[in-house]
């Protein structure tokens, strides 16, 4: 259970990164969005092809099964989420994603039947409560509607991507195929559309594809197949809390008094979900 906890908290915290590589590449202007989305799933694959390859010394595998779900829920996600950040503010965009991913994964939940306890609803209330009041802006306007629709859109890729990752037997290669396979796809939409990259936002997509993606997402799909559709939607309410906190860390950002209570709403959201309570060991009087 320890190393289960410490797996899922490192795959938020490179959730974390990845949308701070992608906000900084975006909102210096050092790249478009297609070729940020682009260059990531390249070096994304890259960086999984050679890990499977080292591993099965060759790609044998990789190549025996042609899948369509897994590529293509990625790059719904992948390129809804960049596109939606040229116009969307980054707090309003952070909820409708993470709100889209909680209804996608819950809807999931139920349609699989999926044992879903009072408290694990009560749970991602107060935790995505918790999270409106952290990001949403101060007198902030309608939100642009395309922006809108296309971060619903990553939401809801994302969300059908986890949901697919629950039946990983072999979460490295099953990843690297669906790096490899959306590659293409992408590719197409970026020559039907170029926009231009800087060397500094090249290098933020290759670290965001490298690491934070391609290594983040394998190691999510390892550990998907051992939670609950609701406990991994919940528990990726963490992750603009620690994409805040880590921006406190490393640019001596003070947390101030609405960020405390926010991050405590939110983890208390999270523990409430995973609350078991006690069983009466049989035979004994439960009072």
């Amino acid at each position: 259970m320890k190393q289960l906890v410490l797996l899922v908290s490192l795959v938020m915290v490179a959730f974390a990164a990845n949308s701070v590589l992608n906000r900084l590449a975006l909102a210096a202007g050092d790249m478009g969005p297609l070729s940020f989305a682009t260059i990531r799933l390249i070096s994304g694959a890259i960086m999984l092809v050679a890990l499977v390859a080292w591993r099965d010394k060759g790609i044998q595998k990789l190549r025996r099964k042609i899948v369509f779900d897994g590529p293509l829920t990625l790059l719904l996600y992948v390129l809804g989420f960049s596109l939606a950040y040229v116009t969307l503010d980054a707090g309003v965009g952070a909820l409708i994603l993470f709100g889209g991913v909680q209804v996608t994964m819950f809807a999931g939940a139920v349609l699989a039947r999926e044992a879903i306890p009072l408290n694990r609803w009560a749970g991602a209330g107060l935790a995505f409560a918790g999270l409106v009041w952290l990001m949403w802006p101060a007198g902030a306007a309608t939100p642009e509607v395309l922006g809108a629709a296309l971060m619903l859109a990553a939401a809801i890729g994302w969300g059908l991507y986890s949901l697919i990752g629950r039946t990983a037997k072999d979460p490295l290669l099953e990843t690297a195929r669906n790096f490899a396979y959306a590659v293409p796809l992408c590719a197409l939409v970026w020559i039907v559309m170029p926009d231009d990259a800087t060397l500094r936002g090249a290098g933020l997509a290759m670290a965001s594809g490298m690491l934070t993606s391609g290594l983040g997402y394998a190691l999510w799909y390892k550990v998907l197949p051992r939670l609950p559709a609701a406990v991994a939607a919940i528990a990726q309410l963490t992750v603009p809390v620690i994409a805040m906190g880590g921006g406190m860390v490393f640019l001596a950002e003070v947390p101030d008094l609405r960020f405390l209570l926010a991050a405590g709403l939110v983890s208390g959201g999270v523990i409430l979900s995973l609350y078991r309570p006690p069983r009466n060991p049989p035979g004994k009087d439960p009072l």
